[in-house]
């Protein structure tokens, strides 16, 4: 296999596999061989899971994560979106909004828990709007970068058909830019999740963030505190893996060879 060909389908599931037994192996090991009293083993965290299946813990505690995320995070889309285009399309009223937006963007949204809270209380709604935060600005921006960054060419072959202002927008500029806006929905995706985890361990009683503080705090049960991450971790990978089948679709996939 040279570096630019495409790896097997066969390969495509072993090497994985293949890295995660050595991780595994390795996590035995190291914990039989520092004999740590702290740290669980890949089977106790196993017994662990099943001790949560069995609880009916663990799948209401994902569901509570993720209502949050999709919640947030499409409340995020549907304002963000329309906006990045917006402020892409007419660079006055970008020049306008930057600053503000540039401004507010590097705040990291555990810095709004305290305000959150004052503003909603507890419950879902603190940790939702902190998804919608986490999840808007990545959004806005990316929409504003792949408006800019397409080619002069497709705005002037638009014109040239009779295309209006709106028909350009919606007709070439937003397919043009869709696998970078793309880009921008999957990494704030990766985002949103992570604050979620990080809110609930603040400002919920549910959901996967409350199991990790919970498990600590209750007896420190660590191998239900890394049970927990572990699944923090899966669904993380099935949420990226679903971002890049998008991203591959054959109606965005011409906007690469642009």
């Amino acid at each position: 296999m040279t570096a630019l060909s495409k790896p097997a389908r066969w390969e495509q599931f072993f090497w994985p596999l293949f890295a995660t037994g050595l991780l595994l192996a390795a996590w035995h090991y190291g914990v039989i061989w520092s004999k740590t009293p702290v740290f669980p083993s890949p089977l106790a965290v196993k017994k662990g899971i099943v001790e949560l299946l069995h609880k009916h813990v663990l799948w209401a505690y994902i569901g509570d994560s993720l209502r949050r995320v999709g919640i947030g995070y499409g409340i995020a889309v549907i304002v963000g979106v329309p906006l990045g285009l917006a402020l892409g399309w007419y660079p006055a009223a970008l020049q306008v909004v930057n600053p503000v937006i540039q401004i507010l963007r590097p705040i990291s949204p555990i810095a709004w828990v305290p305000i959150a809270i004052v503003m909603f209380g507890i419950g879902d709604r603190p940790a939702v709007f902190l998804v919608f935060l986490s999840a808007f600005f990545p959004i806005v921006v990316a929409c504003v970068s792949g408006v800019s960054n397409v080619q002069t060419v497709f705005r002037r072959v638009g014109r040239n058909f009779g295309l209006s202002p709106q028909q350009l927008l919606t007709r070439v500029v937003f397919p043009a830019a869709l696998p970078q806006i793309l880009i921008g929905l999957r990494i704030a995706l990766g985002i949103a999740w992570l604050v979620v985890v990080a809110a609930e361990m603040i400002a919920v009683d549910s959901g996967l963030g409350y199991l990790v503080m919970d498990s600590r705090n209750s007896g420190k049960r660590y191998d239900l505190v890394v049970a927990a991450m572990l699944m923090i971790g899966v669904i993380g990978l099935a949420l990226d893996i679903g971002m890049r089948r998008l991203e591959t679709m054959r109606s965005v996939r011409w906007g690469y060879r642009a």
